[in-house]
């Protein structure tokens, strides 16, 4: 049976849950919920302006949300294990954030797992709002239309290479497994980048 087909069923019958899955996926995940979502608007299982406004409206939430948790944060735990975890975790990728915490905010949203660190830890050192705002709505305009866009091209691959469910699903899941590892590796690069500027 051809893959569209099949995904058009099952989204098609549950499509609010599709948009409530997308909006909390990316409060809490991110990376994979978007380019499952841009696989699914290209095989005409959701619909692209929906789905990216839900995406958009679960980004702000993220922001909001994470920030204010920082906030939370320093006033009940200031000097917990937990935040000397993350304030070394966020200086290990981001040696310049008390220097320039637009950038650092910016460029930790195109790094997987590093952003709700970044954001909370915002909140937790009371970076200006108005800075935290501005990295956040800039990297996210940019962020998700890139990564549906992305999802977009997996799909659009993987229905050239089979129609076959099974082999469309092993198609996109090499393709993921690629985008990991490449977002790894610029990762490590610019994490490589950091220190060598910071000597």
């Amino acid at each position: 049976m051809h893959v569209a087909n099949i995904l058009n069923n099952i989204v098609e019958n549950h499509q609010i849950f599709a948009y409530v899955v997308i909006f909390l996926g990316l409060i809490f995940e991110g990376e994979i919920i978007l380019i499952s979502a841009g696989i699914l608007a290209h095989l005409g299982a959701l619909d692209f302006g929906i789905t990216l406004f839900f995406v958009l409206f679960g980004g702000l939430v993220k922001t909001l949300l994470f920030y204010r948790l920082g906030e939370f944060i320093h006033k009940k735990w200031n000097h917990t294990k937990l935040m000397k975890y993350i304030e070394e975790r966020v200086f290990n990728f981001m040696p310049h954030f008390d220097r320039k915490p637009f950038w650092s905010i910016f460029i930790s949203k195109f790094i997987m797992g590093v952003n709700y660190l970044v954001i909370i830890f915002s909140g937790y050192k009371k970076i200006n709002y108005k800075t935290y705002l501005k990295a956040e709505f800039f990297s996210t305009i940019i962020w998700a239309p890139l990564l549906l866009t992305i999802g977009y091209f997996f799909s659009y691959t993987a229905l050239n290479i089979s129609k076959e469910i099974s082999r469309f699903s092993l198609v996109i899941l090499i393709l993921v497994i690629a985008f990991i590892t490449f977002d790894k590796f610029l990762a490590f690069v610019y994490k490589m980048f950091e220190k060598f500027n910071d000597k």
